[in-house]
């Protein structure tokens, strides 16, 4: 493993430990491993500096009863600094319990700081059709499209 490479590894480690021990208090920890113009997307935000990303945690936290991010696995791209996250998110509402599965891409600068992190996850399962009259036409069309 390279010098580059073993930073990298470092500061991805980092970066799950951040996630799966993430609570309301540790959210400005992520100025230690993130850019300050970190890029954020997920289906429902796309954000261009940190602090806009805490705020994402902040709102999770607020809205959210006992969110958790678990990394199943992850890996690095062979040609540049972009790491790869299989996850599980759980939460709360109401009482009810929820998860779902997820990935990111993560990409590092020479420092071993998250320069962009972008999500991959089923709004339209996990989401949109949870909700009363916009969940029935979801899954009426998903009825439809399926083979």
């Amino acid at each position: 493993m390279t010098k580059r490479n073993l930073k990298h590894a470092r500061a991805l480690e980092e970066y799950i430990t951040f996630f799966e021990k993430l609570t309301r208090r540790s959210i400005p920890l992520l100025d230690k491993i993130a850019a300050p113009n970190m890029y954020f997307k997920d289906p429902f935000n796309e954000l261009h500096d940190i602090e806009a990303v805490k705020r994402i945690f902040e709102h999770m936290f607020a809205t959210l009863e006992n969110p958790r991010f678990k990394v199943l696995d992850y890996g690095f791209s062979r040609k540049n600094n972009n790491a790869f996250l299989h996850w599980i998110f759980s939460f709360q509402m109401k009482g009810k319990p929820y998860e779902f599965e997820g990935t990111s891409i993560v990409t590092f600068n020479e420092a071993g700081l998250a320069t962009s992190h972008i999500d991959y996850w089923d709004a339209g399962t996990h989401v949109y059709e949870r909700v009363p009259v916009l969940g029935h036409v979801i899954r009426f069309v998903k009825s439809k499209l399926a083979v």
